[in-house]
């Protein structure tokens, strides 16, 4: 985990630094994705939306088109 991740965790805040490419605005999760994700573990796709403040379809899209270019790569490598 980053050095601010853990620096905000120990410290119980919230990131500011919007620029990171990990800040979600999400309180509950410090606005920090990769606090996200060690809080949590596994999410399912609506618990990916509300943090990311899109709809459930569209996460569904994202996941759809990363693992068709994630089977198009393997296969490439057969």
């Amino acid at each position: 985990m980053k050095k601010c991740a853990k620096e905000c965790e120990l410290k119980k805040v919230c990131c500011e630094e919007e620029g990171c490419r990990y800040w979600i605005k999400y309180i509950e999760d410090l606005n920090c994705s990769l606090l996200a994700i060690h809080k949590n573990g596994n999410m399912t796709l609506r618990e990916v939306a509300d943090r990311l403040q899109i709809s459930f379809v569209r996460v569904k899209q994202i996941e759809d088109k990363a693992i068709k270019k994630i089977t198009k790569v393997k296969s490439i490598d057969l």
